[in-house]
């Protein structure tokens, strides 16, 4: 059996901050963590000081999304792989595309075994960006035989997507977590085939945020109908994850999971 823990998009120097104090506490009563730095770096994308953090905070992989090439630091840390295990989104159809759309890992449990895990991104198409198609990629993927537990972050906007893909891949994948929408859903499940899922697993990031940023951008687009320029917002930080025990390609158990700062 493994025990992971999955965090939702760390989101900016907050994030990162609260990742950094809040996480090693945690790393023991796990196998494996999973962190999606997608906003690490001031709220778009990741760059090497982000990636840096979430690592040494405990995350054994980075998962990232639409952002993830928003700083030029990504593409010499995609090469990295040693240093830096990243997953970026598995469906871009360019076979160019650097970095790659799942790893797998070697995973010594707290029973003294070792397990094979592979961490898988995918992109959903849907009020996003103009992608190859997620559930046919993963359907090309699971055709190989050496992947182990599969657990995959469906980074996506519309829950429908999200949604779907969990139930086509039901009893194929061990867990489907969403992420992108910094919001937490509280439909965290286990369904009939044993694939664990949950729509969004939500933010790690300023908790008196619109989604992580200061609300005076956000406020004043709306209500101007104007760009206007956003700013991570500042004051306490929450944390939300979810804690799964998979066995295979099942899921024993989902558990959601938020901490929020006081202040």
């Amino acid at each position: 059996m493994l025990r992971v823990l999955f965090v939702g998009d760390v989101y900016g120097q907050p994030g990162r901050k609260l990742l950094s104090q809040h996480l090693p506490g945690l790393r023991p009563e796990f196998d494996f963590i999973i962190v999606n730095g997608e906003n690490a770096a001031g709220g778009f994308g990741l760059h090497r000081e982000a990636a840096a953090a979430i690592l040494a905070a405990g995350a054994g992989c980075i998962t990232l999304g639409n952002h993830a090439w928003h700083h030029k630091d990504v593409f010499a840390l995609m090469l990295d792989e040693a240093q830096f295990p990243i997953v970026r989104p598995l469906n871009y159809a360019d076979p160019g595309t650097p970095g790659v759309g799942w790893r797998s890992f070697d995973v010594r449990t707290a029973a003294g075994g070792s397990e094979r895990l592979t961490v898988v991104n995918v992109l959903g198409r849907v009020f996003m960006e103009a992608v190859a198609n997620p559930f046919q990629a993963m359907d090309e993927l699971l055709t190989r035989d050496d992947l182990g537990t599969v657990f995959v972050d469906m980074h996506a906007e519309a829950t429908s997507e999200k949604a779907a893909l969990a139930w086509h891949l039901d009893g194929r994948v061990a867990a489907v977590i969403g992420t992108h929408t910094h919001v937490p859903t509280a439909d965290t499940r286990i369904l009939p085939g044993g694939t664990a899922f949950q729509t969004d697993v939500g933010f790690t990031g300023p908790h008196r945020s619109v989604i992580g940023a200061d609300p005076e951008g956000p406020v004043q687009k709306f209500l101007t109908e104007r760009p206007w320029r956003f700013t991570v917002a500042g004051g306490p930080a929450e944390l939300n994850a979810v804690r799964l025990e998979l066995e295979g390609n099942r899921a024993r158990s989902a558990e959601r999971y938020r901490y929020v700062e006081e202040g």
